[in-house]
């Protein structure tokens, strides 16, 4: 049976959010942690708190494979990996560009699948490892403006389930965090991106518009305080599904992401429609 050890933690997107905090917790519990990001410079409070940074960009096959090589031979293997990094691209998905699609996939789903397969053989060698991908509520449930963002985290749900039972025989463990609303600096990115899309005067305007409103007030507002939680509460959890003996398939965060989920999985299309157009307008009326 794969048990827990007790060697490096490599965690992609560290500068911010919820990497940050997990790479900080780890090592204050004394295991070696390998943070990294696109810009190694903004890991500086981390490496003062005895983690050990690198550059990491999850859109470069390069950077993947360095990265991956400096933690196995300085540390002799890999015994974690958290996919973390991630970004949402929102906007209705009629005007979105398809540019910004792809890139919005090629960091939140295929960096994460690129890194699985860059760990997974010395894993596999060892016959033991973890591997905990951080996806979202938004993966099992859909906002509107949010198409983009959604759909990648779809794509890692179905990622994650598949690779957990390929990877189970070989002593790796696969695990899936879905987080709900955290209270980072995600929510900011979010609606910049959805007023980045050119929306002028079209037929989208108003909704978009609302859109970015009421993402904005989710996470400055009451809404956030009650239902979300810190990037904190997520690193918590990282914890518990890299050092449990026999960690659950997934973890849901946040009052709010239990109570979402669970909404979304009681009500039919259209009640779950309706409960939406009281918070978004729908385009064309």
């Amino acid at each position: 049976m794969n048990q827990p050890g007790s060697g490096a933690v490599l965690i992609t997107g560290c500068s911010t959010g919820i990497g940050h905090a997990t790479a900080a917790r780890l090592a204050r519990g004394g295991r070696t942690v390998y943070a990294t990001a696109r810009r190694p410079q903004t890991l500086s409070s981390l490496a003062a708190q005895g983690c050990r940074t690198l550059a990491l960009d999850v859109t470069d096959e390069a950077s993947m494979s360095a990265a991956v090589a400096t933690v196995e031979e300085e540390a002799g293997g890999i015994e974690a990996l958290v996919n973390n990094a991630g970004y949402s691209q929102g906007g209705p998905l009629e005007e979105v560009p398809l540019e910004e699609v792809r890139r919005q996939f090629e960091t939140n789903v295929f960096g994460l699948l690129r890194m699985c397969q860059l760990v997974l053989p010395g894993m596999r060698g060892r016959r033991r490892g973890r591997i905990v991908n951080v996806g979202s509520m938004g993966g099992r449930l859909t906002f509107p403006g949010g198409g983009p963002y959604h759909a990648t985290k779809y794509a890692v749900e179905a990622l994650s389930d598949a690779l957990r039972f390929e990877v189970a025989g070989f002593g790796i463990q696969v695990v899936l965090l879905e987080p709900g609303l955290i209270r980072t600096n995600f929510g900011v990115t979010a609606v910049g991106s959805i007023d980045a899309v050119p929306s002028g005067g079209g037929p989208y305007a108003d909704f978009a518009t609302a859109v970015a409103a009421t993402t904005a007030h989710a996470y400055s507002g009451p809404t956030g305080r009650v239902l979300g939680a810190g990037p904190e509460a997520v690193a918590r959890v990282i914890e518990r599904a890299i050092t449990a003996s026999r960690p659950r398939a997934r973890y849901v965060v946040t009052p709010g992401a239990r109570a979402m989920i669970g909404l979304r999985a009681v009500l039919p299309d259209r009640a779950f429609d309706a409960v939406l157009a009281r918070q978004f307008p729908r385009p064309g009326r």
